[in-house]
């Protein structure tokens, strides 16, 4: 009879306990289908329709228009620059970002002075608004009286007169990319820095007394102990670099010659320029899959590096 009255409670425990983490869990599970799954969902859907302005208005559904929606966006051309200028962003900013992270977060987890104020200051940039970091750059890029055109003049002595960055396609994608890292790059040394925490201190003085110097022990030690957090870090910046949006509509608007168009740019003009929302939603449908591709290969990656 005990033995029943305790396997009774014991069952009742745990089922309070599970109703109790469904109840916590509740709410963000409403709020992920509600503003997430439901939207993706719709969008994907209406990426095979012929949905206009017109069908808003009058409220009328969308023509079901045989996939001309994407077979549109391949033929004429827009996709597939928009694919390449998107990875060509990701991949550059996400590389920089990591590597000035991890030596901003090195340099502050070292013995210098002031450095729990820097860890303070540092914090600025990604505080601020992303549209307004796109206008602090827009400024400072400014090709007549632009302070980074200043510091070009004295530099060159004054031969330089224009220092055009973004009105040049071949210099307007490194514009947006040094705002998206004066951005990001605070948040990343600072989880980086979280990391370093859990490498043991122990294990670096054994290393160092065995004769392992500085580069040997950041690749045998140091990154090793951080792979979780990197592993993190990075994710969070590829994610976060794909959907980049008001950086490039503020500081370039996808031009000049649309050499800063990313998949973003296109579909907010596919949608709300050409006032196509059917078009709209076949470009974010493809740029959402594109991105889940990227963000699996990564982390495939760091599981056979485990292995």
């Amino acid at each position: 009879m005990k033995e029943k009255a305790i396997k009774r409670s014991y069952f009742k425990t745990q089922t309070g306990d599970r109703v109790f983490a469904f109840a916590l869990l509740l709410p963000a599970i409403i709020t992920t289908v509600a503003f997430i799954l439901i939207p993706v969902a719709d969008s994907i859907y209406r990426s095979f329709f012929d949905y206009k302005v017109k069908n808003i208005i009058s409220g009328k559904p969308g023509i079901w228009n045989d996939f001309a929606n994407y077979t549109k966006l391949f033929s004429n051309g827009k996709l597939l620059p928009s694919i390449t200028n998107t990875l060509v962003f990701v991949l550059g900013v996400v590389t920089v970002q990591f590597i000035l992270g991890m030596a901003l977060a090195l340099i502050l987890n070292s013995d210098i002075r002031f450095s729990r104020f820097i860890r303070s200051i540092m914090m600025v940039p990604w505080v601020v608004p992303t549209l307004i970091s796109g206008l602090i750059w827009l400024w400072l890029f400014q090709p007549q009286y632009g302070l980074v055109k200043y510091f070009v003049g004295i530099l060159t002595g004054g031969r330089v007169t224009e220092f055009a960055v973004l009105n040049n396609p071949a210099t307007a994608m490194f514009g947006v990319s040094t705002a998206a890292l004066w951005k990001q790059i605070p948040l990343a040394a600072l989880l980086l820095l979280a990391g370093l925490a859990n490498v043991p201190e122990e294990i670096l003085e054994a290393a160092k007394i065995d004769g392992a110097n500085g580069v040997q022990r950041f690749f045998n030690i140091i990154l090793p102990y951080m792979k979780s957090v990197i592993k993190v870090t990075v994710s969070m910046s590829i994610i976060e670099n794909f959907k980049q949006f008001p950086l490039f509509w503020t500081m370039t608007g996808g031009g000049p010659n649309n050499s800063t168009t990313t998949m973003a740019i296109l579909s907010y003009r596919e949608a709300f320029v050409s006032n196509n929302f059917g078009s709209g939603a076949a470009v974010t449908t493809v740029w959402m899959l594109l991105m889940i591709v990227v963000v699996f290969i990564y982390n495939r990656m760091f599981q056979a590096d485990d292995m």
